[in-house]
């Protein structure tokens, strides 16, 4: 395996991204992950360099979802959701 990590863009990106896909807020997503807002965005913006797409666009309200965006959501929570799943199973253990 050549990638560390399977391959996938920057992981602390897409956990910005998750952060502020889910709350549809980039200032409420960084505040979660306790990390200016700023930061937030350029995290998010080296993902979608990296893959060549953007998953943000403006709107009239602030900011949305693209296709791929919410395509890439839909992912990430799915993922994160089985993940929190199993460790709750630990857990209880």
């Amino acid at each position: 395996m050549d990638h560390p990590f399977y391959g996938l863009p920057c992981l602390s990106g897409l956990e910005a991204f998750e952060a502020f896909a889910r709350r549809r807020s980039l200032k409420l997503g960084a505040s979660e992950l306790d990390i200016p807002p700023d930061v937030a965005a350029r995290l998010i913006k080296s993902v979608e360099n990296e893959l060549g797409v953007s998953f943000v666009a403006p709107s009239g309200t602030g900011l949305t979802l693209t296709g791929p965006g919410e395509g890439l959501y839909r992912v990430l929570a799915d993922t994160y959701s089985g993940v929190a799943d199993v460790v709750g199973k630990i857990r209880r253990e």
